[in-house]
């Protein structure tokens, strides 16, 4: 993914902050302050980029 621009959107809430990828659907996290939130969506990136350990095949 290098080279790619990923748009890290944050929203503040009554309880803390919402943090999601804009162009990457299901990579949200949230935190109760933007450093925790931001923190957390690195997490939730890596995440999603992993592969799948486990390929099943018919």
């Amino acid at each position: 993914m290098e080279g790619t621009n990923l748009t890290a959107v944050y929203v503040k809430g009554e309880f803390g902050y919402t943090a999601y990828i804009d162009e990457m659907r299901g990579v949200i996290t949230q935190g109760k302050t933007i450093e925790e939130a931001e923190a957390n969506l690195f997490d939730a990136l890596e995440t999603y980029l992993e592969p799948d350990e486990e390929v099943s095949s018919f």
